[in-house]
């Protein structure tokens, strides 16, 4: 009787220039993980580090808007991309190299090179983390990175509403059985506050600490939903950059605080 082959056994290589590769993932889209991703990756950098953020949204690009960045990444020898910077940070998206608006009516070899490139061809430079902003799903990016990069922790975002959460659900064991450490769970749009000073929690309550525990995963904090952070992002500039002392980025500074002794 013949036995079966052994598994394939994938190479993962550090992205070059960088020590840490962080994903910020959700199966779920619509579930702000740009947002957090962006404002996570400067409440890191108020902690001392290095950035590089990637979005690695093919389909949905967000990080030129979330960044206001207009100009088009160089390269000096036709090979490589030299990615741009804003805010100390160095930045790649596949919405810095085509139109705002033209569509990726693209099919998954076409993704899985673009997604190649952006980590092999990228020249991040002396980076201590870089952020990936993920799309959202379980196929060809996130495969991609799971079997050819070394992915040293994955975040994952999700809303307590039971809709979103059983895409996340997936998500956790499409990670966990790729051998990705997943390093919490946060909460977004957890509740909003009222004019009259109560929280209203529209999207349910507890559902995302309920999950992290069914996992046994840690959980990384609530999030609400709140006017600033959304004009921040609107107008391109993190509320985790400019306002390091607003009450929601000493929620991300908290949230960065706990990945930080991860790595210690």
């Amino acid at each position: 009787m013949s036995q079966k082959p052994p598994p394939k056994q994938f190479i993962k290589n550090p992205i070059n220039g960088t020590k840490y590769t962080l994903l910020v993932s959700s199966a779920k889209g619509g579930v702000g993980k740009s947002t957090i991703a962006v404002n996570l990756a400067f409440a890191l950098q108020k902690l001392g580090f290095k950035i590089g953020i990637l979005d690695a949204d093919v389909y949905g690009p967000s990080l030129p808007k979330l960044l206001n960045l207009k100009d088009k990444p160089k390269s000096e020898d036709n090979k490589s991309i030299i990615p741009l910077e804003k805010f100390e940070a160095q930045c790649m998206s596949m919405g810095l190299l085509i139109d705002e608006q033209t569509p990726m009516m693209w099919r998954g070899p076409m993704v899985i090179s673009a997604i190649k490139t952006m980590t092999q061809k990228v020249l991040w430079k002396d980076r201590d983390f870089i952020i990936i902003d993920m799309p959202p799903g379980t196929g060809d990016t996130q495969l991609t990175f799971v079997q050819e990069v070394k992915i040293d922790g994955a975040i994952i975002v999700s809303t307590p509403q039971d809709l979103a959460l059983l895409d996340v659900k997936r998500g956790i064991q499409m990670y966990e059985k790729t051998g990705v450490k997943i390093l919490g769970l946060i909460d977004n749009m957890s509740f909003f506050i009222g004019d009259d000073g109560k929280e209203y929690k529209i999207f349910g309550e507890g559902g995302v600490e309920k999950t992290a525990k069914e996992f046994n995963k840690e959980f990384l904090g609530k999030l609400p939903l709140n006017e600033d952070l959304r004009s921040s992002a609107d107008n391109g500039v993190p509320l985790t950059y400019s306002k390091p002392d607003h009450e929601i980025s000493k929620l991300f500074i908290n949230i960065a605080e706990n990945i930080k002794q991860s790595f210690q």
